[in-house]
């Protein structure tokens, strides 16, 4: 399963609205090779399925990941933190060993 915290909700509502998206786009998170400590993190807007896509709805947001990618977030949340010292989109994963400093990658 794959989480969607409050604060990522209210921020995935509002950037949809701006961007006129409709019901039919949803959250794409993927990992890849990258980063610092070895793995990064994607996320996008996307509305198009793809062959063993796992499918998961948590807080009214569908989310959407690879079958390869849903290894390494399995049970990861989705947050948001905004303000002047804020991340932006970013992801508590209880899997990952270690973090780089940004946040932005990690590692298993």
């Amino acid at each position: 399963m794959l989480f969607v915290h409050d604060s990522a909700k209210t921020k995935i509502s509002e950037l949809m609205g701006n961007q006129d998206l409709t019901q039919d786009y949803f959250v794409r998170v993927s990992v890849t090779s990258g980063g610092c400590s070895g793995l990064t993190y994607n996320l996008d807007f996307d509305n198009e399925s793809k062959e063993n896509d796992q499918v998961f709805e948590d807080n009214g947001v569908k989310v959407v990941t690879d079958l390869k990618s849903f290894l390494y977030l399995c049970n990861t949340t989705l947050e948001f933190s905004g303000g002047l010292n804020g991340k932006g989109f970013y992801f508590n994963n209880p899997n990952a060993a270690r973090t780089c400093g940004c946040g932005e990658s990690f590692a298993v």
